[in-house]
């Protein structure tokens, strides 16, 4: 079905996605080491990685891949995941009408990164980072990234929204506006008529004609992650929190797992494909509350 320039493309998409998890693992474990604020005296956190094999339908030799989930519980983050899979097969008949290309052949490949983060510390935010590589009889790069305080933190979404313009400039002129607005209207909670966070970036069926220019825009995508949330990290991690900082964190957590359980294409997409279930809902933080 797929050309050998399609096969190449799968493959440098995939090695891409894996590198840059080992970069970010990397990255926020050296968070962990620096801690010297509350909650200091933990030993500092490390991911775990697990391997998952997709479970095979007997009537479809096509299904297969599976990845690896990498989970840490530290001392800076109480939750985070960073998990990478490479899965292909048909799509369900209902499904396959709703992505583009599937209509009449429901054959996929997908691979992508996806990572949530749950700080301990109720100062620094929440954050989530998605990007993918799509194949049916078309092909495509989605994802984004979006911050989301569980305080009020001004300064910190005026820096990740800077560094997101900066990246989505070296791209194109129009791709920051347009992504960040797309971003506004995606992550938005419509039963409660409020916004997840303080947006982002978000991005799909980014296919312009030039494959290498929307890889390294995808590519871009990540790298500016790995600048600047750590960055964020950084300056709020050590600083002291109330009982009071807590609770607001709970409820706004609680509004994470709304949108992630009602609203999240990828969620769906995940569900629907038979993918690993632990993997899935690795996005749900390990507490939260509803007053």
């Amino acid at each position: 079905m797929w050309s050998v320039e399609t096969a190449k493309r799968k493959e440098r998409a995939r090695e891409w996605f894996e590198m840059l998890r080992d970069d970010i693992c990397a990255a926020f474990e050296t968070l962990e080491d620096e801690l010297t604020g509350t909650l200091h005296e933990r030993p500092p956190g490390r991911f775990e990685r697990k391997a998952w094999t997709r479970a095979q339908r007997e009537e479809d030799v096509a299904d297969g891949g599976g990845g690896v989930i990498s989970i840490m519980h530290g001392r800076v983050f109480e939750k985070i995941g960073v998990n990478v899979s490479t899965v292909h097969g048909r799509f369900s008949p209902e499904f396959a009408r709703e992505i583009e290309g599937a209509e009449k052949d429901p054959r996929f490949w997908a691979s992508g990164i996806s990572l949530v983060a749950h700080p301990r510390n109720p100062h620094v935010s929440t954050v989530h980072l998605n990007t993918r590589f799509l194949v049916t009889t078309r092909a495509w790069f989605g994802g984004g990234t979006d911050l989301t305080p569980m305080l009020p933190a001004e300064e910190d979404a005026r820096h990740f929204h800077a560094a997101l313009k900066r990246a989505c400039d070296r791209h194109h002129p129009d791709y920051h506006a347009r992504y960040s607005k797309w971003c506004d209207e995606y992550f938005f909670l419509p039963h409660r008529g409020e916004p997840r966070g303080v947006g982002g970036i978000f991005f799909d069926h980014l296919a312009s004609g030039d494959w290498e220019a929307d890889f390294a825009f995808t590519k871009g995508v990540g790298l500016a992650f790995l600048d600047i949330y750590p960055q964020i990290v950084r300056r709020r991690m050590n600083e002291p929190w109330t009982e009071e900082d807590r609770a607001q964190q709970l409820v706004r957590r609680g509004r994470y797992v709304e949108f992630n359980l009602l609203h999240d294409r990828g969620t769906r997409f995940g569900l629907k494909t038979g993918g690993n279930v632990e993997a899935i809902l690795m996005s749900l933080p390990p507490e939260a509350s509803w007053p």
